[in-house]
């Protein structure tokens, strides 16, 4: 029996070089069909419940931020926590994102990706409940870490564990995943501070409660922590032999060996990473300050929040579209360039007419943060190995997180010292070029492994 190490490191089943025809593989085929990397044929509970895991796991990949942004002054009031402070908390996620999400690989070789989810579940939960009772902010922070570390281990091995157990529906499970991350997001600001009143009043109530849903989140992994719930043997030793029939990175395949790769060496990986930065720099800044900027434009206070909450519950929809739509085109430069320009009229909105049009804005700047998802769906789709999913995934999220980290601080500085929200809004926009450029260079229809390979 091949143990949960051996299984992460065996090249899974893949998609065809020709990222046509994956699309017409995805839309035609049905999951018990496609011989899975950890077996022949998955039984039917082990699919729905790998679907019930990830379904879960991405609902919890943003509580743990919009949460706390719901109830941040009652935190600083009740923590005594300094303005300086209070403004770093929104630079703290992409940085333990960055920071924990290079861990994961290591990880997922030593104990297996569903085990990893699993913890990570773990670790959120436990952040989540000792967070709002630690009693000093050290403490805060240090339990916030810890829900984030879970998080970002998360993070990168979602594209793994769908590219490894649904390699024929990359595209409709990813959509499915980043359609419950952004309803998640929506989730946690849109009701946290109304449970919160329900329950008394109490901000560390109304934070803790969020623990309850990772907590849930950890029982699908369970047999698949254990090892259970897969069958190893020959469907391994089968998408082995198709990965190298079908579409050879180079010689090494040829040979019958799984090549080294550096992800340095890839321009794809390069291009992914950064595309994964700009669009999260776009995404912390607008849900860090679009509702400021409708707020100084005079829309009322409430109408505001309410302009976020349709922004963010955009995702919830186009998640689920974009990244099938995408595993249907050989090259996904065009989703790109579209989500770029609706960005770009959604800032032109905002400079020329921010109150006048402001459901229009909110709509625009809703679509363009879908680019999340079609990072996620490309990550997929440029490695054409479970290892080589695996070190793109943490090469392009963690590299991409720390490109992000000074976006929303900058705005910040920005605004205040210009006294208005022209400079700011100009660097959005600025920052909206490049994003379109190296999307359109990662979405290529080529492989890392062709590129990075030893």
């Amino acid at each position: 029996m091949p143990s949960e190490e051996t299984r992460t490191t065996t090249p899974p089943t893949v998609r065809s070089a020709a990222a046509h025809d994956a699309g017409k593989r995805e839309g035609a085929g049905h999951p018990h069909d496609a011989r899975k990397p950890d077996g022949a044929s998955p039984r039917a509970w082990t699919t729905r419940l790998l679907v019930l895991g990830i379904v879960l796991s991405a609902l919890n990949l943003r509580p743990a931020i919009t949460s706390l942004g719901a109830l941040l002054e009652e935190v600083r009031d009740g923590l005594g926590m300094s303005g300086s402070v209070a403004g770093l908390l929104t630079s703290v996620p992409p940085l333990c994102f960055a920071v924990f999400g290079v861990m994961a690989p290591r990880l997922a070789r030593r104990f297996g990706p569903g085990a990893v989810v699993c913890a990570g579940m773990a670790a959120i939960a436990t952040g989540l409940l000792i967070r709002p009772y630690a009693g000093r902010t050290a403490g805060f922070l240090a339990g916030s870490a810890l829900a984030l570390m879970g998080i970002a281990v998360s993070n990168v091995l979602m594209p793994v564990i769908v590219k490894r157990w649904f390699p024929d529906r990359v595209g409709s499970m990813t959509g499915l995943y980043s359609m419950a991350l952004a309803l998640g997001t929506a989730l946690a600001a849109a009701v946290t501070v109304p449970l919160t009143d329900t329950l008394g009043g109490s901000w560390q109530t109304g934070l803790a409660l969020w623990a309850g849903l990772a907590l849930a989140a950890v029982l699908p992994w369970l047999p698949f922590a254990r090892g259970r719930g897969t069958q190893p043997g020959e469907g391994e030793r089968a998408a082995e032999e198709t990965a190298r029939n079908r579409a050879p990175a180079s010689a090494e395949y040829a040979r019958g060996q799984t090549p080294r790769l550096r992800m340095a060496r890839s321009r794809t990986a390069w291009a992914l990473a950064v595309f994964f930065g700009l669009q999260a720099t776009a995404a912390y800044i607008t849900m860090g300050w679009m509702a400021q900027i409708f707020r100084d434009a005079g829309v009322p206070a409430g109408t505001a929040g309410l302009l976020l909450a349709v922004t963010m519950v955009m995702g919830v929809p186009l998640a689920f579209v974009i990244p099938r739509l995408a595993t249907r085109l050989p090259q996904q430069g065009p989703i790109v360039v579209a989500l770029g320009l609706c960005g770009l009229v959604g800032y032109a909105g905002l400079y020329l007419a921010p109150s006048a049009g402001a459901w229009v804005w909110a709509l625009l700047l809703g679509v363009a943060n879908c680019a999340f998802p079609l990072a996620l769906t490309m990550v997929g789709m440029r490695a054409r190995t479970g290892p080589g999913v695996v070190r793109l995934s943490a090469f392009a999220q963690s590299t991409g997180y720390l490109i992000s980290i000074p976006g929303p601080l900058l705005v910040g500085v920005l605004y205040q010292h210009s006294g208005g929200w022209g400079l700011p809004i100009a660097l959005m926009s600025a920052l909206m070029i490049p994003q379109m450029v190296v999307g359109v260079l990662a979405g290529r229809d080529r492989t890392v492994e062709d590129e990075a390979s030893r």
